[in-house]
Parts: C-alpha cells; sequence; structure tokens
C-alpha cells in the first residue's frame, strides 16, 4: 500500500513499502520518495503544486466550490456532515485545487485532485471546478494539465456525479478543437468515473511511477470473477505495457516531462490565433437552468426505489434485440470493432424508424441463464465500447441520427477489459459523444449502470423508461462501502435517486416513457410501441438544427448539471 506523504512536525516517517524508517527532512528532500526502495508517497494538492510548478506562480481560480447536496443523500451520516468533516481535514474546499501557473516559465492552467478529501472522488463541485479550469485554459488559450488522485465518483451525489465525467470530457473535447494541449498525470490511486473519463482522454497521459489505473478497483475484481489478480496489475508499468499510458515518469523527472511537453505545445501554436477552430462555432457559455427546454412532469407511481431496481433487472424484459424486431424495423447488424474483437453484450447496426434511416446501438443481455452468461449480462468490454464507437463515428459520416439504448450493470469489471484498456475507452466514447456532429437519442432502457452507461449515454435527449434506474453505482455496492452490510440496498437504493421521476426532477433525464402495467415484460408490444413513439418524437425535432448548434446545445445540456446549476461564487473566500 502506498504511503502518505508525513506531516509537518513528524521527524521521521516510515515507508509504506520497505518498512524503513526514514529521517523526514531526507525524505522531503528526496521528493517524498523513499531513498531505499523507490515508493512514490502520495502527495496532497498543495504538495503536488509546490513540486511541480515555478515558485510563487500558481494563482488560484477565483471561483469557490459550491455548497452541494443535490439529492439529500443520507448513509450513516448526512453527506453535508462528510463534506464538513473533509474540509476541516484537509484545509480544502473541494477534492481538486485549481489555478493558472507557469512550469518551467511556460504558462499553464492547472487542475490537481486530492485523495485526502473524500478519496478524490468526482461529484459535482469538483466536475464544475475542473470544467472551470478547462474553460479559463480555452479563453487564454492555455495548455491545461491535470493531475488525477481518485476513487471514481462520488456515490452521495447519485446520477449528477456522474454527469461530471461528460461535463469535464467536454471542456477537453473544447480545447482539443481549438488546438491546445491537455496533459493528464495519473497519480496513486485513479479508478472509477475519473479513470474513465478525463484522466485518459487528454492528448498525453502521463502515469508516476507507482501510480495505478483502472476502471474498476481490484477487490471489485476479485469478487465478480473469483480470480486472482496478476502480479503488477493496474499499476503504471502494466498500464504502459498494454498500451494506455504515453509514459511512465518518476517523480523527479515529472516536473521536466512537463517542461518539455509544454514547450513544444508553445512551439507549435501560431502567435495570436484566435480561440476556436474556423468554420466552428466558439465554445458556449456556461448554461443555467432558465436556459433549457422545459421539462415535463415526471410519471410518479408511488413505487419504492427497491422495487423498481428489481424491475429493471428483471429476466423478461425486452432487450435491445427485441426492441430491434419490434419497434424498429430492417435491422442490419454489423460487428467487430476492427481492433480483434466484437463483444456480444453491445449489439448495433442500421435500421428504420417511421421510414428514416437510423444507426441503432445497445446494451445486449438476454432472458435465459445461457443468454445472459453468453452476453456477459450485457456488460460491454473494451472491444464493445469501440465497436459503439466506430458505428457512431460511421452514422456521422452517412449523416444519420444515432439511437441507444442502454441496459447494462455497468461496464465489464474483468482482468482482460482492464488489460484491453477498459477506462480508456468509456473515456473517448464519451469525449467522441460530445462532439458527434448527428442526432443522437438515448433510452435507458433497465439498468444504466455508471460509466458503462454513461458511454452510450451522451445524447442531446436523454429518456428512459417509467421501470428503469441509472445510477453512479449499483445499490448493493453503495450499501457495501456506505453501510454495515449489503443487507440495506434497499436503503441505499431510495438513497441515489436511481428512478426515473426522480432523474427527470434532477434534470439528467429530458422525459419518462411509461410502460405498461405492471412493467415492460408484462406486454413487451405496447412497451415497443411506446418507446417507438416516445423515439420520434424527441428525435425528429434534432433533424432540422445545423450540425454545429447541435453538438453546441449537447454541450450546454450536460454543463447545466450539479454546481453549474447553482453556480459557482467568484471571488468568494
Amino acid at each position: 500500500m502506498t504511503a502518505t506523504a508525513p506531516r509537518e512536525g513528524q521527524l521521521w516517517s516510515r515507508c509504506g513499502g520497505c518498512a524503513t524508517l526514514l529521517y523526514r527532512k531526507r525524505l522531503r528532500r528526496n521528493l517524498d520518495v523513499c531513498p531505499e526502495c523507490g515508493e512514490h508517497a502520495r502527495l496532497d494538492a498543495p504538495e503536488r503544486v509546490a513540486q511541480l510548478v515555478d515558485p510563487g506562480s500558481f494563482t488560484p481560480l477565483p471561483e469557490r466550490a459550491a455548497e452541494v447536496d443535490p439529492i439529500g443523500f443520507v448513509d450513516v451520516l448526512p453527506y453535508p456532515h462528510r463534506l464538513s468533516a473533509a474540509r476541516a481535514g484537509t484545509g480544502l474546499a473541494e477534492a481538486v485545487l485549481c489555478g493558472t501557473a507557469t512550469i518551467g516559465r511556460h504558462r499553464c492552467a492547472l487542475a490537481v485532485m486530492d485523495f485526502r478529501f473524500l478519496g478524490g472522488s468526482l461529484g459535482s463541485a469538483v466536475g464544475e471546478l475542473i470544467t472551470r479550469a478547462a474553460e479559463r485554459a480555452l479563453e487564454e488559450r492555455l495548455p491545461l494539465v491535470l493531475v488525477t488522485a481518485s476513487g471514481g465518483a462520488r456515490m452521495q451525489e447519485g446520477a449528477l456525479s456522474l454527469m461530471q465525467m461528460a461535463t469535464v470530457s467536454q471542456a477537453v473535447a473544447g480545447l482539443r478543437e481549438a488546438g491546445l494541449l491537455t496533459v493528464s498525470v495519473l497519480t496513486d490511486p485513479t479508478y472509477g468515473g475519473v479513470a474513465a473519463s478525463f484522466a485518459t482522454n487528454t492528448d498525453v497521459v502521463l502515469a508516476e511511477s507507482g501510480a495505478r489505473m483502472g476502471f474498476a478497483g481490484p477487490r471489485v475484481i476479485r469478487q465478480v470473477t473469483g480470480r486472482e489478480l496478476p502480479d503488477g496489475f493496474q499499476t503504471a508499468e502494466f498500464l504502459l505495457r498494454h498500451g494506455q499510458v504515453d509514459m511512465v515518469v518518476p517523480r523527479h523527472a515529472l516536473r521536466g516531462r512537463l517542461v518539455a511537453l509544454l514547450a513544444a505545445a508553445g512551439a507549435g501554436r501560431r502567435p495570436g490565433a484566435p480561440p476556436g477552430v474556423p468554420g466552428q462555432e466558439p465554445p458556449p457559455a456556461p448554461a443555467r437552468p432558465a436556459d433549457g427546454p422545459a421539462r415535463p412532469a415526471p410519471v410518479v407511481d408511488g413505487r419504492d426505489a427497491w422495487e423498481t431496481v428489481r424491475l429493471a433487472r428483471h429476466p423478461g424484459r425486452p432487450t435491445t434485440l427485441d426492441y430491434l424486431d419490434t419497434a424498429f424495423d430492417g435491422f442490419v447488424q454489423l460487428h467487430g470493432d476492427r481492433l480483434g474483437g466484437d463483444c456480444p453484450a453491445v449489439v448495433g447496426g442500421l435500421a428504420r424508424l417511421d421510414g428514416r434511416h437510423v444507426m441503432v446501438i445497445g446494451h445486449q443481455k438476454g432472458h435465459t441463464t445461457g443468454e445472459l452468461v453468453a452476453r456477459n449480462f450485457g456488460m460491454a468490454s473494451p472491444a464493445g465500447h469501440r465497436k459503439a464507437l466506430r458505428l457512431m463515428r460511421l452514422a456521422a459520416r452517412l449523416g444519420l441520427p444515432v439511437v441507444t439504448l442502454v441496459d447494462t450493470p455497468g461496464a465489464d469489471p474483468g482482468v482482460d477489459a482492464e488489460e484491453q484498456g477498459q477506462a480508456a475507452a468509456i473515456a473517448e466514447n464519451i469525449l467522441s459523444l460530445s462532439v458527434l456532429p448527428t442526432p443522437v437519442v438515448a433510452v435507458i432502457t433497465g439498468e444504466g449502470g455508471s460509466g458503462g452507461a454513461l458511454a452510450l449515454a451522451v445524447a442531446d435527449r436523454v429518456l428512459m423508461l417509467q421501470h428503469a434506474v441509472y445510477s453512479v453505482i449499483s445499490p448493493e455496492g453503495c450499501a457495501a462501502i456506505l453501510w454495515p452490510d449489503r443487507g440495506a440496498a434497499p436503503q441505499a437504493a431510495r438513497a441515489l435517486r436511481l428512478t426515473a421521476p426522480d432523474l427527470c426532477r434532477l434534470g439528467v433525464v429530458d422525459d419518462v416513457v411509461a410502460e405498461p402495467a405492471p412493467g415492460a415484460h408484462h406486454d413487451p408490444e405496447t412497451a415497443a410501441r411506446l418507446l417507438r413513439e416516445a423515439v420520434l418524437a424527441h428525435l425528429l425535432p434534432l433533424l432540422d438544427v445545423p450540425r454545429a448548434t447541435l453538438v453546441r446545445r449537447r454541450r450546454q445540456r450536460f454543463r447545466r448539471f450539479g454546481a453549474a446549476r447553482t453556480g459557482v461564487r467568484a471571488g468568494a473566500r
């Protein structure tokens, strides 16, 4: 286990790697790297900034983290109490420190995460602050450097924390379009929603020696697969061998590598070049709730959240292939990611909807045990995400709209998936959907589980069947982490606000599609008809929207979530 850097006032520190007792001043001179075994102790955000930037050059952004408790989450403690304890314990307002600085006299925008603050989790305020840093970089035409340290998305904010993966990725996409360098520095640990978004979808990905990164953590993988993990699994060296990072850099060389990258970026930039790319609209200003369309009143049936979870998982619930057979016409399935894989958990191809050609992509589960096993329970591998991305890009080239049907417990948490770059595959889908120049309508038909669901759901319109669920984590997983045992899953389901009416009220979902009573499994034909009508109602108005406007509005849609709704107080202290 990686040790934490020693605190002020300590004279000695014991290495977390070799257990050697080290004189603190010697350890500090060595940048908190054990001189005996090379173990890199974790750094907090202020320490990291001090090591990387030119002395006295860091200027914090004027914005301060908003007070956010979007779903009123309570486990054994109310969420605001956890936030207060984290602020008192770290001296930080949130789990990220953002600002501008110079590194080797090259100016850049900087966002540095701090694992001490609720495990560096990605919540609405964190997403907002990192997005503001990216917007500052775009405004001033600066490179952006992200230093990640996170356990993943913040469960206490439900699906709104999941949305931050898309919000920050869109900001990265804007910098990419403008020709500005983005660099992420993976430090230990970087997992979950952070790994599957801005940590891996930048232009250059560096990993500090000793860092670990993956979509699913080792404990989760062992629990799900029952397999022992190979030596060095998910370490920086593992990531380098499997082509998931550009380089592994020891801490003493990290600043020098960044200087070289920033120097190269500065040399390639035309002096006085205006922001943006010729022929494209400028990036959108942050949208407020009033800018969005009026939302329909959510469907209310009084059903308990845990009962809804069980309905969403019902084995008789229609699958993507069922809907393709009933709600769509003339489906022609396309296979393969063109890199050697054809994931059975994702199906897609060309179809017709009311006489219009569309590209339909969705998760495929099955109804029997044999089908579920053969389809990996709808959990996509990296090949599945890449197949979906290939079909989305094909649709854009052909000028066809995209319809996605989401029904997955989450992305594949297996060893093979990690070796093949699960986090980066999800991140690339989210980033690419942010700028896809064709209409996209997503429908959550059953389970919408975490980043595996979001990889198909960064859309112009997000619909949700009445008895579907959409969440940052499963109720069982949330209960296992925040409650004493998994028996609290029903309570966690209620706290996560994962039902369609909840998410419609939060603005994550644009419309709720009614189901025949008691659920879609009872009358699949009627369920297919209702889905078809809802998709058409939301898709047809998008067909006449200019492409640049479509992308701009899609970005505004995801820019609204979480702390952006409340606003970040400029200049507050």
